[in-house]
């Protein structure tokens, strides 16, 4: 019986000197949010064209395909299509040009994501983790034809004229 209460009691210790483990998931995007200093284009009409600092950065994220396809889900998933459509535009301007107001560099876009522009573009610092504002930037430049082809995404089958290759019903081969 003692020797029960024994156990017992050690029991309880070690159960109460157990802590509940913490973990983070996802991080502070707040606090991911860079410091850095992006030379942004003059809101004043005429003058020079923008000014771009290139980091380096981009790099490691254009010409890899799982930052762009990770790019494009997040493209969606942010509704960044209720104002761009698709790339070609609607209450936002179209992303499938070369001609950029703000400058077409990678750091330029991931800039006016982080910082919003005047006009409609919100500002997404400390909502969106900075890998994230990078991975969109990245697939925004594709949808430009602005990344190597082997990293660039393909459309969607629901944007094809018709089914994927996989959905398509077998045909024979004709004899010619």
């Amino acid at each position: 019986m003692r020797a029960g209460l024994v156990l017992l009691g050690a029991g309880a210790l070690l159960l109460g000197a157990c802590e509940r483990e913490q973990r983070d998931f996802g991080g502070d995007a707040a606090a991911s949010a860079p410091n850095e200093q992006i030379a942004l284009s003059t809101i004043a009409p005429g003058g020079a064209p923008p000014l771009v600092e290139i980091t380096g950065r981009g790099e490691e994220y254009e010409g890899n395909a799982y930052q762009l396809s990770e790019g494009e889900r997040l493209f969606h998933w942010f509704n960044c299509t209720g104002c761009h459509g698709n790339g070609g535009g609607g209450s936002g301007p179209p992303l499938i040009d070369s001609e950029w107001l703000y400058g077409s560099a990678i750091e330029n876009i991931a800039a006016s994501i982080r910082e919003g522009r005047p006009n409609g573009m919100p500002s997404w610092r400390g909502r969106i983790p900075e890998e994230q504002i990078w991975q969109i930037a990245a697939y925004v430049r594709s949808m430009a034809g602005a990344v190597p082809d082997d990293a660039e995404p393909g459309r969607n089958d629901d944007m094809s004229g018709r089914p994927g290759e996989n959905r398509m019903p077998p045909a024979t081969p004709d004899a010619g």
